[in-house]
Parts: C-alpha cells; structure tokens; sequence
C-alpha cells in the first residue's frame, strides 16, 4: 500500500489553519463586544432600578405631605465626580441608595428646624463606612442643602484604606 505524499496536503492544511484560526479571532471579538453591550445595560439597568424606587419613594412622601408646604419631601444623594479611575459608578448608586434608606427619618420634619437635624447627620455619615459588592468605601458629607422640600447631601465616595 503507498502511502501518498503529504506535500500535496499542505496547502489545504495551510487554509484550513487560517479558516479555524479566524474562526476563534472572530469568536473572541464577538464575545468581547457582547460583553461590553451586556455591562453597560446592567448599569443602566440599576440605575434605572435605583430611580424607580426612588421615585415611588418621593411619589409616597409627596401624597402624604402634599398640604405642607415647609417640610422635607424628597432626600437627593449626590456623590461628587472626581477624574478618578478606581470610581465604581454602581457601588457610588447602591452606597447612595443605602444612605437614602438611613436618611429616611429625616422626610416630613419642617425645614426650618434641619440645623439640628443636619448636625446630627453629619455626625452619623462622616467617615462612615459602606461595603458594596465586597468592597469598602468610607463617604465624606460635603455639603447639605435644602430648598423647596428637597434636602440635597453631596458626598464624597473614596475606597476605603484600612491602615
């Protein structure tokens, strides 16, 4: 039995390497772009999750206070953007989100009277300490601002060192 010669296989095996080869090029730039759409429409997923409770929270607290004009209806977490690459924009929501649920107490007390309150506040946030998605971030309160029933808190959200 002769055995052929494997010279006249080689182009063949030449282009089925390079079909197969781009075959898995192809495969990889597929599922890279797959999972980069796939992130962004999970972030924009919990913010939208985020806004949604948000929002039925402020739609609650608006019907019951709706004859009140001079109390706090709506609590806005603002965390102050800073060039940094280490910022993880879901943990900044889900702290914020925590610190609204924390803050919950101070809806419906009258405005006028939130010196107290904002000492108080300022006292239980500072350098506090959050765990999200097994990462600890420690938040700074920065500024406290209320103006027609809305008391705005910005914050700073910085990855806690332990040292």
């Amino acid at each position: 039995m002769r055995v052929p010669p494997f010279s006249r296989f080689r182009p063949f095996m030449q282009l089925s390497a390079v079909f197969v080869l781009g075959m898995i090029i192809g495969g990889v730039v597929y599922n890279a772009v797959w999972h980069i759409s796939y992130n962004k429409l999970w972030i924009e997923n919990q913010d939208l999750k985020v806004q949604l409770q948000q929002s039925e929270e402020d739609i609650k607290t608006l019907r019951k206070y709706s004859k009140r004009q001079t109390v706090i209806k709506e609590i806005k977490i603002r965390a102050e953007e800073k060039s940094s690459e280490d910022k993880d924009p879901v943990a900044i929501k889900e702290i914020a989100q925590q610190m609204v649920k924390e803050l919950q107490v101070l809806r419906g007390r009258d405005m006028f009277e939130i010196d107290t309150d904002s000492k108080l506040v300022r006292m239980l946030l500072d350098r506090k300490i959050y765990t999200v998605r097994q990462k600890e971030f420690s938040i700074q309160v920065k500024t406290m601002l209320v103006m027609e029933g809305v008391l705005q808190i910005w914050v700073d959200v910085r990855p806690y060192l332990r040292s």
